[in-house]
């Protein structure tokens, strides 16, 4: 069995509090994307298996993939360690990067094993949403708006197909450190503003559509604020950081468009990816199993 894991960007994020589950309070519009991970799903006998093409890529019990087959497996009622399944996961969305690559992959293991093992999809969603905030989301795909942990998903309105530049710096961010960055910057005082403050609505597209940890990352890393200047001097009809970083993302109206700004934003410390937004119906057509 062989399985699609979609990388995902953050339209706009904003983070509205701190929650009394030391979670944070969130408002953000997520987007697939075409860029994905590849699960291969083999059933045989003998102890869980975990292997990747990516050598930094953590296959013990930490990662998300052996979490969610033990998830699975308890689920069927089976005791101990899950058995009979080797998966091969060939990473192609990069890590601490703020694309939800480990998320998605934990989705697309969970999609795959609850269906072969017969797992109630009540038992799927309380898996999910217990392995990641963001895991949830990659039932969904498409856009969509996540509330309180961003895990309260409403399916939005699929806007126009732009094509995407990534832009992937030589350094990878923590989800953790970014928001205790943010936590930080913030003191007594509320949100820090955000870089794209004072904008017009007419760049940013809508207002709503910024990103509140960005101005505590690039504090960190400016490399990131001169990629989103990079991008949008090529033309990006929005550029911003997806997530909590350290990916950048740029949205072009055309694929020609972003292959020529991919090729004038790179360097020798930067990487970049050309690839397109997802629909929905497209997403959920190629994440099944």
């Amino acid at each position: 069995m062989r399985v699609r894991a979609f990388a995902k960007i953050n339209r706009s994020l904003r983070v509205l509090g701190t929650r009394v589950d030391g979670y944070h309070e969130l408002r953000t519009v997520f987007q697939s994307i075409a860029l994905h991970d590849t699960l291969t799903i083999r059933f045989i006998r003998g102890p869980f298996q975990l292997t990747c093409d990516d050598p930094t890529c953590p296959t013990d019990g930490t990662n998300l993939i052996a979490k969610a087959a033990a998830a699975m497996w308890s689920a069927t009622g089976r005791r101990g360690a899950p058995r009979d399944v080797a998966i091969d996961l060939r990473k192609r969305i990069p890590m601490q990067a703020g694309l939800g690559g480990g998320s998605s992959d934990a989705a697309a293991a969970l999609r795959a094993l609850a269906k072969q093992w017969r797992v109630a999809d009540e038992k799927v969603g309380a898996a999910a949403a217990a392995l990641g905030a963001d895991v949830p989301y990659f039932f969904e795909g498409g856009a969509a708006l996540g509330l309180e942990r961003g895990d309260l998903l409403f399916p939005l309105l699929d806007p126009p197909g732009a094509w995407v530049v990534l832009v992937l710096p030589d350094f990878g961010v923590s989800t953790k450190e970014a928001f205790a960055w943010f936590d930080a910057s913030k003191g007594a005082r509320g949100c820090p503003p955000s870089p794209k403050a004072g904008r017009s609505p007419e760049r940013l597209g809508l207002q709503e559509m910024v990103n509140d940890l960005e101005a505590p990352v690039v504090a960190r890393h400016p490399e990131i604020g001169r990629i989103i200047s990079a991008l949008e001097r090529a033309g990006a009809s929005q550029a911003a950081m997806s997530g909590s970083g350290s990916a950048v993302f740029g949205l072009f109206s055309s694929r020609p468009a972003a292959i020529r700004a991919a090729a004038r934003v790179a360097s020798a410390s930067r990487r970049t990816l050309v690839t397109r937004t997802l629909k929905r119906q497209t997403y959920q057509t190629l994440a099944a199993t």
